[in-house]
């Protein structure tokens, strides 16, 4: 007699539950951009979606308690001149965002506590670099203002947002990179490449430590890394069925797990749970989502269930363990946008009759303290990020936090484009600019790079003197200029008095000429009575013997 036995989980009755319409998100505008993106990104305080924009690029920003429909006039972000590709959250922020555009530029936002009131289109900072469009925008885990950027230019550009410097350039991608993801102390970095291989990179260095083919299937692949070191891969064979693979870092060619799904065109989006382990794919096009659980027995990747909807999802994005409800059970909520313009909010919910805090479910998860800063990252130092329970409910502690960009000076920088501006994207008041002994700005010591408003004499302080140098010699040139048409000018004038002069000397009795005195237009020879004995008269004789009344003036003052 044989039987089976069930594997024991206590994730295995884990089940979807949709939130009523008048709970979701409705008529919003879809983006119909064809890269491969989840194109929505969430946090416990807002909810952007990238949308579709006239004139440029933009994304939707709604607090989470701005349910219903949405104003087709409501206020974007959309400082981009080209359709918006990606977008981030940083971990560390709940108030600062990343995006990626077609535009070649990455931008950093801060979002004011309640949501936007009108449309911004002024970031904190403008990170210029790639020389085509920006399709990828990670933040690092643990490392505070560290975020990675990809292209179409092949590269892979880490930044420090803070002085908006680039940390790291990688090239070793010979096409278009797919997917980019940390391990979890952001030590190493796993990528996909349009050359069908998976990477396994040093982030600080570039430096290849293995690679192998992904999967054979010419379409996109994406690739993550799992919290105990393993790698999690999506895409598709030959026969373009889509598939999913495990995979140990030393050995990237041999996979652990190789499974085929279905025959989907739609590309696979891997969400991953960290402290359950549990992997959630998405794919675009698709009406399911399927979860699986990674233990570290066979077969390792454990198929659970699967969540059905009647709609396909156009965007979808997962929100951190640390803004789902503790007290429901909730292990994911999912943001899931359809082509209709509805943005569905779907809770994972595990059954549980009681209704105190399940430790078991919910383990210390992802604070949003960064456990190291960039300089210290980029020098060598690893962490893991901070972890902070859940019992009682998440409350974060560093709320409303100011991102403050210190820019260093460049000698290329032209005075027009250090002069900070105002607008809803500026972070910090209008503060006072001093000079420091290195000629760039200072605030209270400090290098103010964020933008306000400012005297235009500050600025000048803000120019690198070679470049003050060159404008100075400029300016002097059109002065110059400037007074040799006044010279031309005053000349002109004196002859003109002269000839005026010289009528009225022939016809004594006519009246004066306008604005000259009687003095002047007599044929006596003496010298009036309140001249000086000296001799010398206060006006000018021209060369034709008139008098020129501004005579006391030098012809650069007129």
């Amino acid at each position: 007699m044989s039987f089976r036995v069930v594997r024991s989980s206590k994730f295995r009755h884990v089940y979807g539950q949709a939130l009523k319409r008048e709970q979701c998100y409705d008529n919003i505008r879809v983006s119909k951009s064809s890269w491969d993106s989840t194109f929505c990104a969430v946090n416990p305080k807002f909810l952007a979606i990238i949308v579709e924009s006239a004139g440029g690029g933009a994304f939707i920003v709604l607090p989470h308690n701005k349910v219903g429909r949405i104003a087709a006039d409501h206020a974007l972000v959309g400082g981009h001149k080209g359709p918006v590709l990606d977008i981030a959250w940083c971990p560390h922020n709940d108030n600062v965002i990343a995006s990626g555009s077609e535009d070649c530029v990455v931008k950093v936002w801060q979002i004011p506590d309640g949501g936007l009131s009108r449309t911004m289109t002024e970031p904190v900072v403008d990170l210029v670099y790639h020389q085509r469009r920006v399709g990828l925008v990670l933040w690092h885990p643990s490392a505070l203002n560290v975020l990675l950027t990809a292209g179409s230019d092949n590269l892979i550009v880490v930044w420090n947002v803070g002085t908006g410097e680039v940390l790291v350039r990688i090239e070793c991608h010979p096409d278009t990179i797919y997917s980019a993801c940390w391990n979890w102390d952001g030590s190493q970095l796993v990528t996909t490449c349009k050359d069908k291989k998976i990477r396994i990179l040093n982030p600080r260095t570039g430096e290849i430590l293995n690679e192998a083919i992904a999967h054979e299937g010419s379409k996109a692949t994406r690739a993550i890394f799992l919290r105990h070191g393993l790698i999690f891969t999506t895409g598709f064979n030959r026969s373009s069925e889509r598939q999913y693979s495990l995979r140990a870092p030393d050995a990237l060619g041999d996979p652990i797990v190789m499974v085929d799904l279905d025959t989907s065109n739609g590309v696979m989006f891997p969400l991953y749970d960290p402290d359950t382990n549990l992997i959630y794919l998405c794919g675009k096009g698709d009406s399911v989502i399927r979860y699986f659980e990674v233990t570290p027995e066979q077969p390792f990747v454990h198929y659970i269930n699967q969540f059905q909807t009647p709609d396909s999802q156009r965007a979808i994005g997962l929100m951190p363990k640390r803004g789902c409800d503790v007290s429901t059970c909730e292990l994911a909520r999912f943001y899931r946008l359809n082509n209709s313009g509805l943005c569905q909010v779907i809770s994972m919910i595990v059954p549980r009759k009681s209704e105190l805090f399940q430790e078991d479910l919910y383990p210390d998860t992802l604070s949003d303290e960064a456990a190291v800063s960039a300089e210290d990252w980029i020098s060598g130092v690893d962490a893991e990020p901070q972890l902070v329970s859940l019992k009682g409910g998440y409350v974060s502690q560093s709320q409303s936090t100011q991102l403050t960009v210190t820019k260093k000076s460049n000698v290329l920088d032209k005075m027009s484009s250090r002069v900070p501006k105002s607008g809803p994207g500026a972070s910090t008041p209008p503060p006072t600019a001093v000079s420091s002994t290195n000629g760039s700005a200072t605030t209270n010591g400090t290098t103010n790079a964020a933008y306000s408003e400012q005297p235009a004499a500050a600025a000048v302080s803000w120019v690198p003197e070679q470049v003050f140098n060159e404008m100075r010699t400029k300016f002097e040139d059109e002065f110059r200029k400037l007074k040799a048409i006044i010279v031309k000018h005053e000349n002109r004038i004196r002859s003109l008095e002269a000839k005026q002069l010289a009528d009225s000397t022939d016809a004594p009795c006519a009246d004066p000429p306008l604005g000259t005195s009687a003095a002047v237009t007599s044929t006596s020879t003496h010298v009036p009575a309140s001249r000086p004995e000296s001799g010398h008269d206060d006006s000018h004789h021209d060369g034709d013997g008139g008098h020129y009344a501004n005579a006391n003036l030098a012809p650069d003052e007129v």
